[in-house]
C-alpha cells in the first residue's frame, strides 16, 4: 500500500494535476502533524510551498496555555538559531559593498580580541571553525546567568578569555560565540545596532512584515507563548526566562512562517545579496584537512534521499524551528513550534520527502535469516571510525561507536533502511564475487559515506551483573549534566532505566556495583557514593567525553 501510494503521488506530481495532488497530500500532511501537536498542548505553524506556490499552510495546537488562544499560522515566533541565516546574509551585503572581507581578522574589528597568537577571520565565525570558545557551552552560562542582560560587549567579555577548544580551521564545531561576534562585526561596519540592519535592510525591504528583532517589552501582535514540558511525559511549563540580549545575533530574530518563506524566496532568487554571494553562503565550507563541514554561511547543506538540501534549525528556550529549501525541486517547508519539547526536523524533512514523491520509510522485502551473515561484520571509514553490523534474531543492526543501535531493514538488493530514519545503507560486493566488501551510508547531512569491512572481531558484549533491588534504590534520582539536560534514573523491580531530557527511557545494565552500560547506545553511566554510601554524583562516558552530572532530586 505505501508503494502504490508513493507511485500515485509521483504520478500525480508528474502529470501536474495540482489540485488532485495538492488534495491528496493535505491528508497526509494532517495525519501526520497531528499526531504530533495536539489541539490542547503546545503547537505550531507549517507551511509547505513548491514553486512558488504555498501548497499547504496550518496551525496546530495552542498559543497560549492559560488563556486557552489556539494557534494561527500568523503567529509570532522566537525562530532560535535559523536567525544565523540572516546575519550570514548581513555580512554577505557588506562584504558585497566592500565594507569587509571575509578574510579580515577578527582584531581588525576588536584590536584587543585575546586569539591567543590564532589567526581568526571572519569566515572562520562564519563557518563555525575559529574554535573559539561557544557561550552557551560554558558551565558558567547558568539559568540564573540566563536572566541577566548584557550589552554586546559585556557578552563578549564574558567568553572571550575561555581557553580555545582548537586551533582556526582544526575542525568544525557549532559556536554561538561566532555569531555573537558576527553581530558586533555588522554594528562597527554598518553604524548601526544588528537589529536596525536587519530590519532597515532585511525585513523592510523584502515586505517581512511580521518579523523582529526579539525583545521582551515591545507588545508584539500575535506573539505566540513559550512552553517547555516537565519531562517526556510531565506537564507543561511557561519556559524559562532567557534575556534576549544574550542570542542577539546567534538567534534573536523572531517571524512567522509566512515570512521565513517570504525571506527563502528571496534569498535565492538574488533579491537579499548577489549570486555569487548566494554561492558562497551554500557551499559547504571544506577545512585542510579535506574535511566536508556541510556548512555554509548560516545555513547548513544536507541531503533528502539524493535531493540537496538548503537548511537550518533553531532551539531557544520555549520554541523550536526548521526551515528546509530543495533547490533542485523549489520546495519550502517551515516549522516553528512554542515548546522546546521536540525537534521539529524530522517531520519538516518527512512533509518535504512527501511533496517530492520519495518515502520516508521503503516496502520492506524479505531476506532469510541465514542470508544476514554475510552483512556482518565491523566496518571502518577513512578516520577510522567503526560502525558495527549485527544480526540478532533474524534482525540486521547497526550501530556506530557511541551511537545508538539501529535495526535495518531490507527494501532492494543488499540495500537496507533505518527504521524511523531517512538513512540508507548499500553493500557493496567484491567485483566479481559476492563478497561484501563495503558499506555506502548516506542520510540527511551527507549523500554517502563509505565504509570498508575488516577482518576485526565484533566486539564482545559486556557480562550483566545482578544487583539487589536495595542496591539499585541508592541510585534512584536526577542529576543534571548541563542547564536544561538531565537524566532521570528510575528502577522496576530489578531493572535500572536512565531516561536523558527529550529522549525516550532505556534499560541500563550493571557492569559493577556502580557503572552501568546502555545496549541501545555505546555508553556507560557511572555512578559515584560518598563515604556514607550516599550518591549525588554521576558520569556518562559516551563517544569519548566524560560528562558529569549532579544529583538535584
Amino acid at each position: 500500500m505505501m508503494k502504490f501510494k508513493s507511485l500515485l503521488l509521483s504520478v500525480l506530481f508528474v502529470s501536474g494535476v495540482l489540485p488532485a495532488f495538492s488534495q491528496v497530500l493535505t491528508l497526509e500532511f494532517d495525519k501526520l502533524l497531528q499526531e504530533n501537536f495536539k489541539p490542547d498542548g503546545p503547537g505550531a505553524a507549517v507551511l509547505i510551498a513548491k514553486k512558488g506556490q504555498v501548497i499547504y499552510e496550518k496551525a496546530f495546537g495552542m498559543a497560549n496555555l492559560e488563556l486557552g488562544v489556539p494557534l494561527k499560522t500568523d503567529h509570532v515566533f522566537r525562530i532560535g538559531s535559523v536567525s544565523k541565516q540572516f546575519t550570514g546574509a548581513a555580512i554577505m551585503q557588506l562584504v558585497e559593498q566592500g565594507k569587509l572581507s571575509l578574510q579580515d581578522e577578527l582584531t581588525k574589528f576588536i584590536p584587543d580580541y585575546p586569539t591567543q597568537g590564532k589567526k581568526i577571520t571572519v569566515e572562520h565565525l562564519l563557518t563555525h571553525t575559529s574554535g573559539i570558545k561557544s557561550y552557551t557551552d560554558m558551565k558558567e552560562w547558568t539559568p540564573e546567568v540566563h536572566r541577566k542582560d548584557f550589552t554586546v560587549s559585556a557578552l563578549i567579555d564574558f567568553f572571550k578569555n575561555q581557553p580555545m577548544d582548537f586551533d582556526p580551521d582544526a575542525k568544525w564545531q557549532y559556536n554561538n560565540s561566532g555569531y555573537i561576534l558576527l553581530g558586533y562585526i555588522i554594528e562597527k561596519v554598518s553604524g548601526q545596532t544588528y537589529g536596525e540592519y536587519v530590519t532597515e535592510h532585511i525585513f523592510k525591504p523584502l515586505g517581512m512584515k511580521n518579523s523582529y528583532y526579539g525583545d521582551v517589552e515591545p507588545v508584539i501582535k500575535n506573539r505566540a507563548a513559550g512552553y517547555s514540558q516537565a519531562g517526556p511525559a510531565g506537564p507543561y511549563l511557561n519556559a524559562a526566562f532567557l534575556s534576549m540580549t544574550q542570542p542577539y545575533a546567534a538567534g534573536s530574530l523572531l517571524s512567522t512562517v509566512e515570512d521565513l518563506y517570504t525571506w527563502t524566496k528571496a534569498l535565492h532568487s538574488g533579491k537579499v545579496v548577489k549570486p555569487e554571494s548566494l554561492k558562497k553562503m551554500t557551499t559547504p565550507y571544506t577545512l585542510p584537512d579535506g574535511t566536508n563541514t556541510h556548512y555554509g554561511y548560516g545555513l547548513q547543506m544536507g541531503n533528502l534521499l539524493g535531493s540537496p538540501t538548503v537548511e537550518h534549525s533553531g532551539g531557544i528556550h520555549g520554541f523550536l524551528s526548521d526551515l528546509v529549501y530543495l533547490p533542485n525541486e523549489d520546495v519550502c517547508v517551515a516549522i516553528l513550534t512554542n515548546c522546546d519539547c521536540e525537534p521539529p526536523s524530522n517531520l519538516t524533512a518527512r512533509l518535504a520527502a512527501l511533496v517530492i514523491g520519495k518515502p520516508f520509510q521503503p516496502a520492506s522485502t524479505k531476506v532469510e535469516t541465514s542470508d544476514l551473515e554475510q552483512y556482518v561484520g565491523v566496518y571502518e571509514n577513512d578516520k577510522k571510525e567503526q560502525r558495527i553490523v549485527t544480526a540478532e534474531g533474524g534482525q540486521l543492526y547497526s550501530q556506530r561507536t557511541g551511537g545508538q543501535k539501529f535495526k535495518i531493514n531490507p527494501y532492494g538488493p543488499d540495500q537496507f533502511f533505518f527504521e524511523e530514519s531517512f538513512a540508507r545503507i548499500t553493500f557493496q560486493r567484491e567485483s566479481g564475487s559476492k563478497k561484501v566488501v563495503k558499506a555506502i551510508v548516506s542520510d540527511r547531512t551527507a549523500a554517502d559515506n563509505l565504509w570498508t569491512k575488516t577482518d576485526k572481531p565484533l566486539p564482545s558484549a559486556p557480562k550483566e551483573l545482578q544487583l539487589t533491588e536495595a542496591e539499585l534504590d541508592k541510585f534512584l534520582g536526577e542529576y543534571e549534566l548541563m542547564p536544561g539536560f538531565n537524566i532521570a534514573v528510575t528502577r522496576e523491580g530489578k531493572q535500572l532505566f536512565c531516561q536523558a531530557t527529550g529522549q525516550q527511557r532505556f534499560e541500563v545494565f550493571a557492569k559493577t556495583p556502580t557503572r552501568f552500560f546502555l545496549k541501545v547506545v555505546d555508553a556507560d553511566i557511572e555512578f559515584y557514593p560518598d563515604e556514607k554510601g550516599v550518591v549525588n554524583k554521576m558520569k556518562l562516558y559516551q563517544a569519548g567525553q566524560e560528562i558529569e552530572g549532579k544529583r538535584i532530586k
